[in-house]
């Protein structure tokens, strides 16, 4: 098992927000959580990446307990988070993004960080041509690319995304999906949290359903969309 997850809990403060949740992401899948805005999806990624420290439970990795550990640390290891609303650096240009995605990443040869690059830019060829461009200056579909390129550069095993598809055109959000495939074909495993249910099940093997930070479905992708509560809930009946 790459990621196991059992009896989470996270809180702010006195708030709980994740209440005893338990998952499981096996290597080369793509796995996806679905839920309504506020059912604590967020919370749970950056829980898994070591950006909550507030929090009980068991996050084995490779079988090794990281819910303790550090956010760069845990990116050492092998995961990356793109994070929702992309979150670039507006006031640096495309190429520095980039870099820094190996901030926790020492000890590299100039060819392998620009090798790096060049496979980003192979993935999103827009990149490449805007690599002189402050991020300000991009699209969002574009600073979605660029935000999933920034953590492809510590090249992880499981890469995890916060609602890749929030505030992007029809178009553009089936080119990041599209992409997205491509990744896990290439031997990236997936988990990613995602409001598009219908989009997130198309692409994903299994997938779990969130409500107010519980997780009240787990089945194959195919078996909730064609489970009654996700049709009424999520997929327009």
């Amino acid at each position: 098992m790459l990621l196991s997850v059992s009896n989470l809990k996270t809180y702010y403060g006195r708030f709980q927000a994740i209440k005893d949740i338990g998952l499981e992401v096996q290597e080369g899948e793509i796995v996806t959580i679905v839920g309504a805005n506020g059912a604590g999806k967020t919370t749970l990624l950056k829980a898994i990446c070591g950006l909550i420290r507030d929090k009980t439970g068991d996050i084995l990795y490779k079988n090794q307990q990281i819910s303790k550990n550090e956010a760069h640390d845990i990116v050492k290891m092998g995961i990356s988070l793109v994070p929702e609303r992309r979150q670039v650096f507006s006031q640096l240009t495309v190429l520095d993004n980039l870099l820094l995605g190996l901030y926790s990443v020492k000890g590299l040869k100039r060819s392998e960080i620009m090798r790096r690059v060049d496979e980003v830019y192979e993935h999103f060829p827009v990149l490449e041509a805007r690599k002189k461009q402050y991020a300000k200056t991009l699209s969002g579909g574009e600073q979605q690319m660029l935000a999933i390129g920034r953590a492809l550069m510590s090249k992880p095993t499981l890469l995890l995304l916060d609602e890749p598809s929030i505030g992007l055109a029809p178009m553009v959000v089936k080119a990041i999906f599209e992409t997205i495939a491509k990744l896990n074909q290439s031997g990236t495993t997936v988990f990613f949290a995602e409001q598009n249910v219908r989009l997130a099940l198309d692409i994903s093997k299994r997938g779990y359903v969130m409500e107010i930070g519980k997780i009240v479905l787990a089945e194959s992708s195919v078996d909730l969309v064609n489970n009654p509560k996700v049709k009424m809930s999520f997929l327009g009946g």
